[in-house]
């Protein structure tokens, strides 16, 4: 499968209580969850995001709570792919178990910039940012993790 999208850039140790603040978690619909997706930390996210972008980031990527919340509201947000550095572990499975893709790669998340073009092959672990003509190799799922993300996600 391969996705591609303008780019949002954040740095490192994005949070949880940032990709979804505490205050809007008294509804669960992911429309609402999207509407208020990276708000604390990008206040026009949510009116600028489209269906199929990227989001690239630092280091600890989803650090905080283990709330669920956070993957749920960046994938209804239309976010393809979250590429960092790298991810903290609640957050990774989190994101696994509904279908989130997210992949780890140090040199793309410092080479990406924000409003990049970025295509992302999830068999080969290819990243090509088209806008540098610039390729990244992550390490791609295991076949059983892909099948979690091609089926819709742990619960699917």
């Amino acid at each position: 499968m391969t996705v591609s999208g303008m780019v949002h850039k954040y740095g490192d140790n994005v949070d949880t209580d940032v990709i979804i603040p505490a205050r809007y978690l008294n509804e669960s619909s992911p429309a609402h969850l999207a509407a208020h997706c990276m708000e604390d930390i990008d206040a026009a996210f949510a009116s600028n995001v489209k269906q199929g972008d990227i989001i690239a980031a630092g280091a600890n990527f989803g650090c905080g709570s283990s709330r669920e919340h956070a993957p749920l509201a960046i994938k209804a947000a239309g976010v393809s792919c979250v590429i960092a550095d790298s991810f903290a572990r609640i957050f990774y499975r989190n994101a696994i178990n509904i279908a989130l893709p997210i992949l780890e790669c140090p040199e793309a998340a410092r080479g990406i910039s924000a409003g990049d073009e970025v295509s992302v092959d999830f068999d080969s672990g290819i990243i090509t940012n088209i806008t540098k003509n610039e390729q990244y190799t992550a390490q791609p799922f295991p076949a059983f993790i892909q099948d979690i993300i091609n089926r819709g996600g742990l619960m699917a």
